[in-house]
């Protein structure tokens, strides 16, 4: 798969937002607004899928205009795990210190995201902070029944298979330090939808990384169609089983040792 980028990509040791696309034209403007004036120094990575909607040409146009905006394409819809670890990947080689990933759609809240980094400011121990939906304090707002129940049966199965703590496995706003991200094997992870994130979990803690949830308010979006399916929920479903089964057959073989 093909990929350009735009803008100037010049970091620091800033914060990089990687944000991927497909068809949120109509979410761009108002969600970037509302990333900025809350948090006015971080730069933000659009990942657009080449979508048919005009969404990475209106977003190389905002780039232009504003340079803490950087736009990178790739050749087709290619699923939200290798986009994100695309968005890796670019801000790793321009030395950013905090990696984000945070849903273009509106139901990532941009306070939300001055809390998480307020954290990652505060406390130099915690290496990942996952901005949660199931600890005190944190809910859903305008979610139908069914959905919420996979949400919390899918972040429950996995704390089982997998034996971790995290409430919000499946949780897809989190904060990385890049340090973190450097110590996991990424060109190895394959998982694409949202079971990417319970890789993710999954890597960080295997490599010592702190993880720390902060509780967030997820609301339904307002535009635009969810791209959940029941292909990313059977996909979830087997690789945490094949996780879980790995796991508890090592755990075995150190106690047969």
């Amino acid at each position: 798969m093909t990929a350009s980028a735009s803008g100037t990509g010049m970091a620091g040791d800033g914060v990089c937002v990687v944000m991927p696309t497909y068809n949120e034209r109509e979410n761009l403007r108002t969600t970037l607004d509302g990333v900025f004036a809350y948090n006015p120094d971080v730069d933000v990575l659009i990942v657009d899928d080449a979508s048919p909607d005009g969404t990475g040409e209106l977003a190389d146009q905002m780039a232009r205009d504003n340079g803490r905006i950087h736009v990178l394409h790739r050749g087709g819809k290619g699923g939200l795990g290798p986009a994100y670890l695309a968005g890796f990947a670019w801000a790793l080689d321009r030395g950013y210190a905090v990696v984000c990933e945070m849903d273009m759609d509106g139901s990532h809240r941009p306070q939300d995201l001055a809390r998480m980094l307020k954290v990652m400011r505060c406390d130099r121990g915690v290496d990942l902070v996952i901005g949660s939906r199931r600890v005190p304090g944190g809910r859903t707002e305008g979610w139908p029944w069914y959905r919420d129940l996979i949400s919390r049966g899918g972040s429950w199965y996995a704390r089982r298979m997998l034996g971790l703590g995290v409430r919000d496995m499946t949780a897809g706003f989190r904060a990385y330090r890049a340090d973190l991200l450097r110590h996991m094997d990424l060109r190895s992870v394959e998982a694409n939808g949202y079971v990417f994130q319970i890789d993710m979990t999954r890597r960080a803690a295997a490599v010592g990384g702190r993880i720390l949830e902060v509780p967030i308010v997820f609301p339904e979006r307002r535009r635009g169609v969810s791209k959940m399916d029941s292909a990313i929920v059977v996909e979830a479903i087997r690789n945490v089983t094949l996780w879980g089964i790995a796991r508890i057959r090592s755990a075995h073989g150190r106690r047969a040792d």
